[in-house]
């Protein structure tokens, strides 16, 4: 796995020539990245690994012949030690728990920002998941659907003491990211600046030693606390 002190090697897998050339381009222009090869399809992506492992795929799932979720074993198969983030239109609920049950590592959606997008390969590699904001309050209901599948976290006792230690502000923040607000929403919502809720966010996971925004919305519904 790439420890970030060399060039991201990339592979896109992604049916659409001209996005996908268009993607390649755009992270060639960050020097963080380092462009692998490119694929429309999941044979094509197996053959592109067979003579370069990358580090990280992003993967589309609506492809010809297999879809990108589908695909995801044999990816994993060929290559390891590669991040799998799938990066498509699809905001079905299915589509992104079966793409996390399969073994993605995250769950974009198309219209991300090209910054946020480079930050999210970074945190994937990193080993945190990463979902869409928009997709995170999907997650959260079938989670609440689900309470079976859910991870056991800490205690219930323990939850309680990890989440009194939160201010005020970092509950009412908490709780909208369970609901699936991004960090722009609640900014609004609250009347305060987007730098400030980033900075909650981050108090807010060290406190509750997590990880990414995803874990902190599962463990306020796996705890009743949304």
């Amino acid at each position: 796995m790439n420890d970030l002190t060399t060039p991201i090697c990339v592979l896109v897998v992604d049916d659409h020539t001209l996005f996908r050339r268009g993607l390649l381009a755009l992270l060639a222009q960050d020097e963080r990245f380092r462009v692998g090869c490119e694929a429309a399809d999941l044979g094509e992506a197996l053959r592109c690994i067979a003579d370069r492992q990358p580090d990280i795929i992003l993967l589309d799932n609506h492809m010809p012949g297999v879809r990108g979720i589908d695909g995801i074993p044999s990816l994993k198969q060929a290559a390891p030690e590669a991040r799998i983030l799938m990066l498509t239109v699809s905001e079905e609920e299915d589509d992104l728990v079966n793409a996390l049950r399969a073994g993605a590592d995250g769950y974009l959606l198309k219209t991300t920002e090209s910054t946020q997008l480079s930050e999210s390969i970074i945190k994937v590699l990193t080993g945190e998941s990463v979902v869409s904001p928009e997709m995170t309050s999907k997650l959260v209901a079938f989670l609440r659907n689900m309470p079976q599948s859910m991870p056991s976290g800490p205690s219930a006792a323990d939850a309680a003491t990890l989440f009194k230690e939160l201010s005020e502000r970092e509950r009412e923040i908490l709780l909208l990211i369970a609901n699936g607000a991004s960090n722009k929403v609640i900014a609004r919502d609250l009347d305060i600046a987007e730098t400030t809720v980033k900075k909650h966010v981050k108090h807010i996971l060290r406190k509750l030693h997590l990880t990414s925004r995803v874990q902190a919305a599962v463990f306020a519904v796996h705890h009743e606390m949304a």
